[in-house]
Formats: structure tokens, sequence, C-alpha cells
């Protein structure tokens, strides 16, 4: 919580998201889309980055950018057998 909190501080002055915060993507994004509104970011925003750091903190922002990271692979011509297993992480072999 403190890396979110010290995170939406420093966007709503301006200055950004720090690496390795071990924020999400998708709790980064919503982060630097309050640093580019400056100086006066509406209440949308930070009421989004909150909504991403809760599904951060339940797992629905990993579930989300899995599935993502699996339509694209199926996009590029993955079989979606393959492409699922390969969005598991599941090891094929042993």
């Amino acid at each position: 919580m403190r890396n979110f909190a010290s995170a939406l501080a420093a966007c709503m002055e301006g200055r950004g998201v720090r690496t390795h915060t071990e924020l999400d993507m998708t709790t980064e994004n919503a982060l630097w889309a309050i640093a580019r509104a400056r100086p006066e970011p509406p209440d949308e925003l930070v009421a989004a980055a909150y909504r991403a750091f809760a599904g951060q903190l339940d797992g629905t922002n990993a579930v989300a950018e899995r599935e993502a990271f699996v339509q694209k692979l199926i996009q590029r011509g993955m079989s979606e057998e393959i492409a699922r297993e390969f969005g598991r992480g599941s090891k094929r072999g042993g």
C-alpha cells in the first residue's frame, strides 16, 4: 500500500511512477494518466487509479493481463490450447 500511496502522490505532483514499485502495469498506467493530466487531474482518474490498485490486490488485473497476452498469441497464429497453456506458465515436456 505504501508503494501505491507514494506513487500516487508523485503522480499528483507530476513526477510520474518510479521503477521497481511492485505495482502492476494496469496500476502504473492509471497512475501515469494522472501524471500526464497535471496540473489538475480529474477525480475520475484518481478513482480509476484506486480501482486499478484494488484489482492488483485482488488479482483481477493479473487475470485480465494474462488473458490479453493469450489473445495476442492466438492472433499471431498460436493455437488456443497452446496459448492458454503458455499463458498459465506451464512447461511442456518436463
